[in-house]
Parts: structure tokens; C-alpha cells; sequence
């Protein structure tokens, strides 16, 4: 596998950890959990901290948020503003309750409703319109990686997902390089594993678009990310955040991974 490097001198991307629930918590638990989550995390001045609630917890996380440091993200969007598509929500009515992030193409997207690179490409055109931030997934499965493609694989997502946005939308959006193989799985890319995909795909951006966008585009890391491995992980010179899943339910695990990104040097 050939290995990409870009090591970037003064570094001013801010780091970002954001926190997928997926199919977890309540109403009641969500204003629980995160009444202990922004205590643990309130003196955190380095990282953007986000949290991605269920679609019908939204208000309530935006109301426990409220004056505190931790921003709220939706788990997905459609690509159409309103009409006859039940059970789909669109990219204004998250603007409207009090979301800026949103996550576009998870792999469990893919995996079970079908979601290609296509449709990421038209829900993150959707998302740039509404004024969301997207943070825009990427990876590869295990056959994928075995059979040493991830790089083709990684590449056709980008090239798929960022057809037609124009450089100065590539300001507005996160990259999350999620390995498929280490998602719930307790299975995580080694830091140099990671790193190795993270240049891969800063060197991608910079084809695609510039060095600049290059630089300053932030790549995050998910795949069993937990306070034991985020310093780790996140030291590594194009690693610049970390998508969380499971650890992000627990507020002492999630603050230990904001903890561990507080500490690291920009």
C-alpha cells in the first residue's frame, strides 16, 4: 500500500469532536445526559464539540445546550425542501429547531437505506443550501481493505460526494474517515493506519480543489474512538477530530475524548 503524507506547518485547524447517538436516548434521557455532558465539558476552549441527537430529541437538545459550549448536528437530511416524502426531513426544518452540523453518508446509510455517493452528493448540496455544515463520511469495508482498494474506494467516495461543490463550499465541510471494519466493532485503524487514509485524502482535496481548501479542510477520525486512544489518534498531523459513536452515549467517556483533544498542541 503506498503511503501519503502531508505534514502541515502551523496547523490552525480546530479540532472537532462530534457525538453520533444514531438510534439511542429519549427525549427525557437526552436532556439528562447532556445536562451532565456540558458541565464535563465547560471549560473546553480548543474543540468544536457537537452532539447528533435523533431527529425527534432535537428540541430538547437544543434547550439543554443552550449557553453552553456544545453545538447540535443532525444524523441526516434529505435532499428536497418539502412535498410528498414521508418521514424525510429536510435540510430548513434543521436550521429552523437549532442545528449547524449535519452528518451526510454514514456508512449504516449506506449499508441499510441505501445511500450511494450520489445521493451524499445531493443531500450535501441540500445541506450547503440550508446554511448546515456537513460532516461528510468516508471508508471502506474489511474485504475492501484486505484486498487492499481502500484507497480506490476512498477516492470514488470523494470524487462522488464533492461533484459540482465549489471551493468555496469546501470551507464549510468536515470530512469523517470512518473504516467500516471498526465501526461497533471495538476494532480501531492504528494511528498510523489512520493517518496514512487522512493523508490520502487531504492529498485528494488538494487535487481536486487547492492546497489551501487542502490545509484547512478537517478530517476526522471514527471507529471505536474512546478516551483510552483519542490522544493518540488525534496527535497524528491530519487526524483533526474524531467522529464518536458508542463512547458518545456515556457524558464521561465523550468529555474523556474532548479532555484527551484539549490537550493536544496546535
Amino acid at each position: 500500500m503506498i503511503v501519503y503524507s502531508i505534514f502541515l506547518v502551523g496547523n490552525m485547524r480546530k479540532i472537532n469532536i462530534s457525538g453520533n447517538w444514531k438510534l439511542n436516548k429519549t427525549a427525557s434521557e437526552t436532556k439528562e445526559l447532556l445536562a451532565e455532558l456540558t458541565a464535563a465539558v465547560a471549560g473546553a476552549t480548543k474543540t468544536e464539540i457537537v452532539v447528533c441527537p435523533t431527529f425527534v430529541s432535537l428540541t430538547t437538545a437544543r434547550d439543554a445546550l443552550q449557553s453552553s459550549n456544545v453545538k447540535l448536528g443532525a444524523q441526516n437530511l434529505f435532499w428536497e425542501e418539502s412535498g410528498a416524502f414521508t418521514g424525510e426531513i429536510s435540510g430548513t426544518q434543521l436550521k429552523n429547531v437549532g442545528c449547524e452540523y449535519v452528518i451526510i453518508g454514514h456508512s449504516e446509510r449506506r449499508q441499510y437505506f441505501n445511500e450511494t455517493d450520489a445521493t451524499v452528493n445531493k443531500r450535501l448540496k441540500a445541506a450547503l443550501n440550508a446554511g448546515l455544515l456537513p460532516i461528510v463520511c468516508v471508508g471502506e469495508t474489511l474485504e475492501e481493505r484486505e484486498s487492499e482498494n481502500t484507497f480506490t474506494v476512498i477516492e470514488n467516495q470523494i470524487s462522488g460526494a464533492f461533484a459540482g461543490i465549489s471551493a468555496a463550499a469546501m470551507a464549510k465541510i468536515t470530512i469523517a474517515y470512518e473504516p467500516v471494519w471498526a465501526i461497533g466493532t471495538g476494532k480501531t485503524a492504528s494511528p498510523a493506519q489512520a493517518e496514512e487514509v487522512h493523508a490520502f485524502i487531504r492529498n485528494k482535496i488538494a487535487n481536486l480543489f487547492n492546497q489551501q481548501i487542502s490545509e484547512n479542510i478537517i478530517i476526522q477520525y471514527g471507529g471505536s474512538v474512546k478516551p483510552s486512544n483519542a490522544f493518540e489518534l488525534l496527535s497524528q498531523p491530519n487526524i483533526d477530530g474524531a467522529l464518536v459513536g458508542g463512547a458518545s452515549l456515556d457524558a464521561e467517556s465523550f468529555a474523556g475524548i474532548v479532555h484527551a483533544a484539549e490537550k493536544i498542541e496546535g
